[in-house]
């Protein structure tokens, strides 16, 4: 089993920023990736970003240039810049860890990031 904690969420106004912070642990064996999902009121549940154990990375067209993600496997954490946010940012965030062997992976309980002046 795997527990994924996420913090970090909250109001920002647009234009601001947060920073997303997922804390993993539990047996990690077969981890290849990490990433951030977000689902917004009425919508379904999209990637935004993520991060291989080899360092690769994915990001959603509408969040290119705007949002980094990072991992720090010492710590098996993984983070997400935001940067420029948008009202449509506005969402839960989720982070989601895949493993080899486990379909869908695991996922946190999620966080609430809301934009708006």
């Amino acid at each position: 089993q795997v527990q994924l904690v996420e913090s970090g969420g909250g109001l920002v106004q647009p234009g601001g920023s947060l920073r997303l912070s997922c804390s993993a642990s539990g047996t990690l064996d077969g981890l290849y990736a990490m990433a951030w999902y977000r689902q917004a009121p009425g919508k379904q549940r999209e990637l935004v970003a993520l991060k291989t154990n080899r360092g690769s990375t994915s990001y959603a067209d509408s969040v290119k240039g705007r949002f980094t993600i990072s991992r720090d496997n010492a710590k098996n954490t993984v983070y997400l810049q935001m940067n420029s946010l948008k009202p449509g940012d506005t969402a839960v965030y989720y982070c989601n860890a895949d493993l080899i062997g486990v379909p869908g992976g695991y996922w946190g309980k999620g966080t609430l990031v809301t934009v708006s002046s």
